[in-house]
Parts: structure tokens; sequence; C-alpha cells
């Protein structure tokens, strides 16, 4: 659903919430290779205060427990990777939540790059979940939502 192959991302059908964000790593080889290693380990999750019960290269089919915080609470996000793209100029993953997850829907991220720009972008569709007390959440899980999504486009610079 969230297209990790496409540079541009075809509308979806009105039923997740949509998000697309990107923001510059940086230049060069150097920053090229240290994003892609990074991305394909889960480093924008980690680097933006999640821990992931993995620390392996992304495949796809990995089902992988991630863990929030919030207000002090752990709270467990099981997630399975749906796609991963390995290009010369773009990689990145997809993952979709499963049945447990606060939100409903799939997010994805990769890194691009134009000439020597280096870019990492960040999609996502997100619905309610179905399971109380997540679906009554939701409002509140939005601007949490809003919120990491700021620190996922700073974490690999």
């Amino acid at each position: 659903m969230t297209n990790p192959d496409l540079g541009l991302w075809p509308p979806s059908d009105g039923k997740y919430r949509r998000s697309e964000a990107s923001s510059v790593i940086g230049t060069g080889d150097q920053v090229w290779e240290r994003s892609i290693a990074e991305v394909l380990r889960w480093g924008v999750k980690t680097a933006s205060g999640f821990t992931v019960g993995s620390s392996a290269t992304v495949r796809a089919g990995d089902r992988v427990e991630v863990t929030a915080r919030l207000f002090g609470v752990g709270i467990i996000e099981p997630v399975e990777v749906v796609a991963v793209v390995d290009e010369p100029d773009r990689v990145g993953f997809s993952y979709r939540t499963l049945p447990g997850h606060p939100v409903s829907g799939e997010e994805a991220f990769m890194v691009s790059r134009h000439g020597d720009e280096v870019r990492l972008t960040v999609r996502s569709l997100t619905r309610a979940a179905p399971q109380q007390p997540w679906r009554a959440l939701f409002p509140l899980l939005l601007i949490v939502q809003g919120i990491v999504r700021r620190r996922y486009l700073r974490a690999l610079r």
C-alpha cells in the first residue's frame, strides 16, 4: 500500500489517513552508504526512541515487535515487513501492523539518492485499530504520530 519501490506514490483509496514526508539527510557516498545500512536495520525507528526486537537486516515476511514508550509505559507494536527495496538509488522497506498494534495500517522508510543529495522519505497509511482501548484513543495517537514523524525525519542525520 505504501509502495516503497515507487518514487511517486499513487493515490490510495481513502480508507486510511495518508502521510508522506521527506527530508535531506546529507550529501555524498558516505552519507548514502551509512543511510542505507541504517534504514535496513530499523535505524529510523531506534533513533526515534523505539526499541525493535531485531537488529538483523529487514526481509519481507519478518515479524518483529517494536516497543514504544508513551507516558512511561511500554507499548508493544507487532508488525510484519511486507516489502523490501534495494535498488541503486532507492533502498528501504515497508511494514504492516498486526493485531494488537495501536493503529491499523502500513508505514515505509526509504532513502533515495538524487545526484549527490540523499533523502529520507516516510510514508504511512493509518486508521483506528479495531480493538479497544486503542480505537477510543485514536485521536490522541494521531497527535503522537505527528510528533514521531518529525523524529523519523531527523533520525538519519
